[in-house]
């Protein structure tokens, strides 16, 4: 049997890292985004005052918020002590192994659900559904307790481990075939990644010099990465070791270098962190031989992983057209249509669920094999196949309902779904512990052709002008601020907006509560933006329109005789002039339930409201992104710390 446990463990303390970073970075954005005067207020979803019992109430919304009036709190103050209280546990089992158990990892889950349930609009992105995903897996992986003398490994490990497996392989999958499915002719043309670095919610400063790498090199590396995210995953069941290893390696080559061109937030470290799973134990504490003979082994697992990935290269520059140019560049196309790839998507789904089986089946009969013949009391061997068992169905049952989630990548597999499993799949479904291909994938059509679409968000004391930009903290705005470097952190406000360019603000309503804040001068809303520059000092301007723009990165040559990174050209109005006192505002406004009622909960408990307050007055003086790599590197030096007088 494989050994798993040190490799569970450090995957366990990487998940603890991520759900520090996600509710730091969500607590920080509290007031602003769903505070009573944020943009989205929380208290819209959850009426404290409102009728019925607290059993309806949960089973109408599922959160923990419904116990604010039980600690004397509102809404907001409740958020902030549950991402608080997320975010201490993070922590603790981030510095502490013996914290990383399943009671913990079901608070972290709930914690982190409940403010889910309330995030509207700023909260429905993939990186939040994968979270959601591989933090309930960690209550079937992590173990119930861990005694003094710390647990052993147990069949049941690589049971509930290979999870994570399962779930990396539909993420990835899911992200490449939806582009091609999408039909947008630049994926199928391979000339996406000519716009993406441009395109993309947040720029990174290495996504302008990727911007401006050779094209032929960029459609080279589109190919890659259909490679890596359509085949590459597919190997992650495979029975040979080193071939999984070799698929570890690559997928970190394509997530590293997804974290230095864009700001993508925590998700490619949560991607990061489950390819832990590809290892074992053995990668990390290396066992010698005792027998010379054993040496055949190694060198026969060395010949498969050879052929293996010699076939993949081989069919790599058959379906792409690999061809080496005389003057040393790569030519790539595709060689296939977009109904030949519709086909092979339809037959392949269940192939892909068929081969994730056969993996899950293999590993199921080595672990109650091992738990039977081990060396172990009866008693105990009967225990350990019990357990087994238990944690086998438990598997079963999440595949079932992923395997339906991931059939809906091709119409045709959907009728192939069991009628029996399509309520019971219903009904987990807003728990979001399974997602399907539309929760993870992101883009599958590039947009931005002729532009980055940009909205502008300008304010004046006088119709006429003159208008003055509200500067976002991290989105593009002044053509001369520098690309910021923001992950981990998530800054929802810069990231909506991107979305808000795509279309119109009828279709963001959230827009003209965010333009009724600045009206009214809302500090906690201001908060979110930068401040450095008052545009109109201490009060806020009597009008607010909205401009948009294309934006388009400095070309390579101009970019050494001037320091901008963007240009941008006017695109027209994107929402017409509002004030403070526009009728059709505050009316829409009043059926949002954005503006005040007469039921507004008071908070009582003046104690928690101090403590909350005073950690709220200290945390905003520090930046976002900044705040998050200190904690990060505090956890660290204790865990050094820790190890080091451990050792005297």
């Amino acid at each position: 049997m494989v050994e798993v446990r040190y490799t569970r463990n450090l995957f366990l303390r990487g998940i603890c890292i991520i759900y520090l970073f996600a509710f730091l970075s969500l607590y920080l954005q509290i007031p602003g985004l769903f505070g009573d005067n944020g943009v989205l207020p929380a208290r819209t979803q959850v009426d404290l005052k409102g009728k019925g019992s607290l059993w309806h109430k949960l089973s109408h919304k599922p959160t923990v918020l419904w116990f604010a009036s039980y600690l004397g709190l509102n809404v907001e103050y409740m958020m902030d002590l549950v991402a608080l209280t997320g975010a201490l546990l993070s922590f603790l089992g981030f510095i502490s192994q013996k914290l990383c158990i399943a009671p913990v990892f079901m608070l972290l889950w709930t914690l982190y659900y409940s403010l889910f349930q309330v995030g509207q609009v700023f909260v429905q992105n993939n990186w939040d559904s994968l979270l959601l995903e591989t933090g309930f897996l960690c209550v079937l992986i992590a173990p119930f307790y861990i005694s003094a003398k710390g647990n052993t490994s147990t069949p049941s490990d690589s049971v509930a481990f290979w999870t994570i497996r399962w779930m990396l392989f539909r993420y990835l999958f899911s992200c490449s075939a939806m582009k091609l499915a999408s039909r947008c002719p630049l994926w199928l043309n391979l000339d996406a990644l000519s716009y993406h670095f441009e395109t993309q919610c947040l720029p990174a400063p290495l996504g302008w010099y990727a911007h401006h790498l050779p094209g032929w090199f960029l459609r080279f590396n589109t190919a890659l990465v259909f490679v890596f995210e359509l085949v590459i995953p597919l190997l992650f069941f495979f029975p040979n070791r080193r071939v999984r290893i070799t698929a570890y390696y690559i997928q970190m080559f394509l997530q590293v270098h997804i974290i230095t061109t864009g700001n993508w937030n925590f998700r490619d470290f949560l991607v990061i962190c489950s390819l832990i799973a590809l290892l074992d134990d053995q990668f990390f504490y290396k066992k010698k031989s005792r027998k010379s003979s054993s040496t055949i082994t190694p060198i026969l697992s060395s010949l498969i992983c050879i052929a293996v990935y010699s076939i993949i290269v081989y069919g790599a520059i058959q379906i792409f057209n690999f061809r080496l140019t005389d003057n040393w560049t790569i030519v790539s196309r595709i060689g296939f249509t977009y109904e030949q790839f519709d086909q092979f998507l339809g037959r392949g789904l269940p192939l892909a669920i068929y081969i994730g089986l056969a993996s899950l089946g293999f590993t199921v009969a080595d672990a109650l094999t091992h738990s039977i013949l081990s060396n172990k009391p009866t008693t105990t061997r009967l225990f350990t196949f019990l357990v087994t068992t238990i944690y086998t169905f438990a598997v079963g049952f999440l595949f079932a309902m992923s395997a339906i989630s991931f059939s809906s990548l091709h119409p045709s597999q959907n009728v192939t779904v069991p009628v029996q499993l399509r309520p019971l799949y219903s009904k987990i479904n807003n728990l979001h512990i399974v997602h399907g291909p539309k929760d993870f994938a992101l883009f599958p059509k590039m947009t931005g052709v002729n532009g980055r679409p940009e909205i502008v968000i300008e304010g004046s004391n006088n119709i006429e002008g003159p208008w003055k930009e509200y500067e976002f903290l991290y989105k593009p705005g002044n053509v001369n601020n520098s690309l910021p470097f923001v992950a981990p952190h998530t800054p929802r406000l810069d990231w909506q907006m991107w979305w808000a360019a795509q279309g119109t603000y009828h279709q963001n309503p959230w827009l003209m509560s965010l333009t009724y804040r600045l009206l009214t001068g809302q500090k906690e809303v201001t908060g979110l933006l930068n401040n450095v520059e008052k545009p109109f000092g201490n009060s806020p301007p009597k009008y607010i329109k909205a401009t948009l723009y294309h934006y388009h990165f400095v070309p390579w040559r101009k970019s050494l005789n001037q320091q901008s990174w963007w240009i941008r050209e006017v695109v027209g109005e994107y929402f017409p002039i509002f004030s403070r006192d526009h009728p059709p505002l505050l009316e829409y406004l009043g059926k949002m339930k954005i503006l005040k009622d007469e039921k507004e909960v008071t908070v009582t408990n003046d104690v928690l409201k101090s403590l909350l307050g005073a950690i709220r007055a200290i945390v905003n003086k520090v930046e976002a992104s900044l705040l998050l790599w200190s904690v990060f590197t505090a956890g660290c030096a204790i865990i050094m710390t820790g190890n080091n007088s451990g050792k005297k």
